[in-house]
């Protein structure tokens, strides 16, 4: 019979076997996450790294682009792994949706809508958030939903995988092929490699239109009645709304460094943490806690590159002050 090459009909009837399997499927959303936030890093890496190579005086950030270890990238998605998997389903959601409201916030109010790189390195963990979220919401009761988890975990494996040797190909090679017109993924790169963000864009406003359609229904589900829901959505939105405004305060009176994108996580952390004590649960409190350890360990982890990118944006703003 089928029963019989069912593997929980092989593992003893033990109490605690139903949290071992939902820890797998928590442990296999959060690794197909980590790995889109690698394949995001290692795009952005391809892009910075022959942004640099093309401007002299940016030697020194294209060595440090280059020079990472072949060691770091495995282990920031293990690491990103085990905190996606211990956040809950719940705090998950709240920062996918803080986030968009923050992302769309940001997109409006750029000057002559001039595309944010910086943007796309600060929504890694969010990122993660999102398509752990996705996958929770749309594989809730599938019969198959961990056969359907590891097949998803393998796709973004390799992914990842491919993505990680494109950086590394690009990082030492690139500048040899590129001019001696040797290799067709570099000759690919010398001609479309500028489209790279507008590709990164275009698959993060859908991956967060999901995530953010996943986020409300699996917040409302712990709702039994619309009065319950509007006491926890209310104060929700203030706080939000609060930190969008504080947020796009600070970016005017300040230029972008690497103290304020940490004060950004510790303000937006904050913010939530304090809404949870009041209409959360002591779970939500820990689970933001642990959110705010992979926020700043996304955040090192693209150091580098996030100096890049803000160096841009301030030529970018010196440029357009003294033009006019």
């Amino acid at each position: 019979s089928p029963e019989m090459f069912s593997l929980g009909s092989w593992l003893p009837a033990l109490p605690g076997l139903v949290w071992g399997w939902a820890l797998l499927d928590a442990l296999l959303q959060g690794l197909v996450g980590a790995c889109a936030v690698s394949v995001l890093c290692s795009l952005m890496r391809v892009y910075l790294y022959i942004q640099c190579l093309n401007d002299p005086k940016r030697r020194a950030e294209k060595e440090a682009i280059g020079a990472r270890s072949r060691v770091l990238e495995p282990l920031h998605v293990l690491v990103l792994t085990g905190v996606l998997a211990l956040v809950g389903s719940r705090v998950a959601a709240l920062v996918v949706l803080e986030f968009s409201l923050r992302a769309l916030s940001t997109l409006l109010s750029l000057s002559k809508g001039a595309p944010s790189n910086q943007l796309l390195l600060l929504c890694q963990y969010s990122l993660g958030c999102g398509v752990s979220c996705g996958l929770s919401f749309l594989l809730e009761g599938a019969p198959h939903g961990t056969s359907n988890l590891a097949l998803a975990a393998g796709l973004a494996g390799l992914l990842a995988t491919y993505s990680r040797r494109l950086a590394r190909h690009v990082c030492t090679l690139y500048q040899l092929h590129s001019s001696a017109r040797y290799c067709g993924v570099c000759i690919l790169l010398l001609a479309s490699g500028h489209r790279i963000p507008r590709l990164l864009r275009n698959a993060l406003a859908v991956a967060f239109s999901v995530a953010d359609v996943a986020a409300v229904a699996l917040i409302n589900r712990d709702f039994l009645s619309a009065a319950e829901a509007v006491r926890f959505w209310t104060p929700l939105t203030i706080c939000y709304t609060l930190l969008v405004i504080y947020m796009q305060g600070e970016k005017g009176i300040q230029p972008p460094s690497q103290l304020c994108v940490y004060q950004t996580v510790l303000v937006r952390m904050g913010g939530l943490f304090i809404l949870l004590l009041t209409v959360g649960r002591w779970t939500d409190v820990f689970h933001i806690l642990i959110s705010l350890l992979g926020e700043f360990w996304c955040l090192l982890h693209a150091g580098v590159m996030l100096q890049v990118c803000q160096q841009q944006v301030s030529w970018g703003h010196l440029h357009s002050v003294t033009q006019g």
